[in-house]
């Protein structure tokens, strides 16, 4: 009789091999067969994504607040803390407008309303880098923002702008961020002329001076206006891809036309408001000058048929921006 070790085995009764099990790729329903694999963002992708053309539109109403303040301090031996002050308004100027860039980038991103862009690719809708990662810096951006905030209100003894400074960051955030952002419908220039323009301005005046003059409002309206053309001529830009995905800016809601109208009335009203200027500062007038970029930028953008045009447009208003930022500032101040 055979022994255990010499009885043949029935090959029906071994179980066959288990295969192996494909390896994930991270993404719902995994990579497509033969797709190219993403790459990673570069330092250049992420200096894309804080959208640096963007940072005059932080600049100017804080180079406009602290001309407006240093016309009416009286405090000569406090100079060089309002200086400090003045650089601290600014960081908090640049840190929200950064921040709110990457927000973007991470709630459009999620949502999925990237996906309709024409233009170069976000972080989040091309997949370089994690939906998290970008939350993150946003986040981070906020939080230096809300820190700057809070020295000077630390410096000036006014606990109540720590109201103002979070009613900002908050604001920044549900742009396009949560269930229902307000961008998606419409109020895009709504939130970038309150504080981008009023607000970036009459606080930093407030915050070196005490006081907001009518210099620091009327200045504030003007930036304001400035800085609503250029959220304007982007989303003329990017108009047919918005209402495919969804998002109601203004521009979707008025149209084609009517909105390159609208952006050439935002763009020219700011002068007719440096008109006042003039009549109690010798300087003013010079400011006059940055309408060879904001001409040039209506002109193009009530002709324009392409993308391309649009960006230089874009490019021409931030211009537009900064130079009356910088020269009213300087001509208010000196």
């Amino acid at each position: 009789m055979a022994s255990p070790k010499q009885q043949r085995i029935d090959p029906k009764s071994v179980p066959a091999p288990k295969k192996p099990a494909p390896k994930k790729s991270g993404r719902p329903g995994g990579r497509p067969p033969g797709a190219a694999p993403i790459p990673k963002a570069t330092l250049g992708g992420w200096i894309g994504g804080a959208r640096l053309q963007t940072l005059p539109l932080a600049i100017a109403p804080v180079a406009l607040g602290t001309a407006a303040a240093y016309v009416v301090s009286h405090e000569p031996e406090d100079t060089g803390w309002h200086w400090l002050r003045a650089l601290l308004c600014l960081a908090v100027a640049l840190a929200l407008q950064i921040g709110v860039n990457f927000a973007n980038d991470y709630s459009d991103g999620v949502r999925g309303t990237d996906k309709y862009r024409v233009g170069p690719k976000r972080l989040t809708a091309s997949g370089a880098v994690k939906p998290r990662t970008v939350l993150i810096v946003a986040l981070v951006f906020f939080g230096l923002a809300a820190i700057a905030g809070a020295v000077i209100v630390w410096r000036t003894g006014q606990w109540w702008l720590l109201a103002v400074g979070a009613v900002a960051i908050v604001a920044a955030w549900f742009y396009t961020g949560g269930k229902r952002p307000y961008g998606y419908a419409g109020l895009g220039e709504l939130f970038v002329f309150v504080f981008f323009g009023l607000v970036a301005t009459a606080g930093t005046e407030f915050a070196l001076a005490g006081t907001v003059t009518v210099e620091g409002w009327l200045s504030g309206v003007a930036i304001g206006l400035i800085a609503c053309a250029v959220l304007m001529v982007n989303n003329i830009r990017d108009r047919e891809q918005d209402k495919l995905a969804g998002k109601r800016t203004l521009a979707v809601i008025l149209g084609d036309r009517p909105s390159r109208i609208v952006f050439g009335v935002l763009v020219l009203a700011p002068f007719g408001i440096l008109a006042f200027f003039t009549l109690f500062y010798v300087n003013a007038y010079l400011v006059y000058f940055a309408l060879l970029a904001a001409i040039p930028a209506v002109g193009i953008t009530i002709s324009a048929k392409t993308p391309g045009e649009l960006i230089i447009a874009l490019r021409l208003t931030t211009l537009t921006a900064l130079l009356f930022g910088l020269g009213l500032g300087w001509a208010v101040a000196f």
